[in-house]
């Protein structure tokens, strides 16, 4: 059965490692014997914010799922709440067998628990795969997202 709870600091490699595991990840993430200072910096930001939360999904005691949710509030629908569902990762040996979607259905709950208005994540344009599965669950694509990356 998959379990859903808050990340501790000792899931953060395996978060990690879920992140490198894909074509984008391997440009952006960095995996090795030592944990990069940085992971474990994100973690104690996000570990410290009430309106942060790193989930994990346990299948048997391992580890085999990530997502990242961020509670945003806002000016705009009468000062209601987002949740926004960040890198949402299943571990590659398990895809498709419907922990992904176990995964989102907990995350859509927990932000009615805290009486969000909308539920909103982005996707690479290349996961045509992971498009479909967010439309199947009920998202659309109203939106164009648009990113600036800021480098030294």
């Amino acid at each position: 059965m998959l379990a859903m709870r808050k990340a501790t600091m000792s899931d953060v490699p395996a978060v990690v490692a879920m992140l490198f595991d894909d074509h984008l990840g391997r440009e952006r993430e960095t995996v090795g014997e030592k944990l990069d200072p940085a992971y474990i910096a994100a973690f104690n930001a996000i570990d410290a914010d009430p309106n942060q939360q790193l989930v994990v999904a346990e299948l048997n005691g391992k580890v085999v799922g990530t997502m990242q949710l961020s509670y945003l509030p806002g000016i705009q629908f009468r000062g209601g709440w987002r949740q926004q569902v960040e890198a949402v990762r299943i571990a590659s040996e398990l895809r498709g067998q419907g922990l992904g979607e176990k995964m989102m259905i907990w995350a859509i709950e927990q932000a009615r628990q805290r009486g969000c208005m909308l539920v909103q994540l982005s996707s690479h344009v290349s996961r045509a795969a992971a498009h479909r599965f967010y439309q199947r669950l009920g998202f659309d694509d109203q939106h164009v997202q648009m990113k600036l990356y800021l480098t030294d």
